[in-house]
């Protein structure tokens, strides 16, 4: 035990005061659609999602793989780890601007601003972005010191946190999981096949994303995401920034 004690505090006080990323972390793309080669499609064709399109970049179906860096010039990933919208729409990249989460209004700021209880609903993920949730909870990020928590059903929740591109066996289980959270309710979609199906977009037994089947109040795009990515979302959408 006096072992354990003097480890403990060699190490220090370990909790980030804001979250923080590895400089080689690769972050928001900065697009640069003047830099594109007149009838060019190189990046359409090395894009396994379908994500890069000529002039602009969809998010929310990137898989962050930099696949696309060596043949196109218009695109390089930067290690802003801040990306979490509130509307599909706005995960849309092309050129400088971005418009990060805003708040919830007023009231639901005071329903949910201090206390937040979150369902984590695995709806055929890979267990990458599910991983990068419980990695919230650890030492380093310390999701409780926000008032934001997970919980084990749904009846004790003020919303869900849906990782996976809703499979179509999951799709049913999400309905109701859904539906036995009390209203008013949030749902905040995490990855890119919460957010698009990712690389499971338009196969048959997948319904490329959460927003198929459930509204979505926050969508945190990565593959996986960061904690940091989604820490500040959640952050963002409680007022909290």
């Amino acid at each position: 035990m006096k072992k354990l004690l003097q480890v403990r505090l060699a190490q220090g006080h370990r909790t980030e005061a804001r979250p923080e990323v590895p400089a080689n972390f690769p972050g928001r793309p900065e697009f640069q659609p003047e830099r594109c080669v007149d009838g060019c499609t190189s990046c359409a064709e090395t894009c396994p999602t379908g994500a890069l399109q000529p002039g602009r970049l969809d998010l929310g179906a990137c898989l962050f793989c930099q696949e696309c860096v060596p043949v196109c010039p218009a695109v390089r990933f930067t290690p802003e780890f801040r990306l979490a919208v509130r509307r599909r729409e706005d995960l849309w990249l092309e050129g400088d601007a971005y418009r990060l989460a805003e708040a919830l209004d007023e009231k639901a700021r005071r329903l949910f601003g201090h206390s937040l209880k979150l369902r984590q609903v695995s709806a055929g993920g890979c267990n990458g972005c599910e991983a990068e949730v419980n990695a919230l909870s650890n030492v380093v990020f310390d999701l409780g010191r926000f008032g934001v928590q997970m919980v084990a059903s749904p009846r004790h929740a003020d919303g869900l946190l849906i990782t996976g591109p809703v499979t179509e066996a999951m799709r049913e289980a999400l309905l109701k999981t859904y539906r036995a959270v009390p209203e008013p309710r949030l749902v905040i979609a995490v990855g890119a096949c919460a957010l698009s199906g990712g690389p499971y977009r338009d196969h048959p037994e997948a319904h490329n994303g959460a927003d198929s089947v459930v509204p979505v109040d926050l969508y945190v795009p990565g593959c996986p995401p960061h904690p940091a990515t989604i820490l500040d979302g959640l952050l963002r959408l409680l007022g909290r920034l």
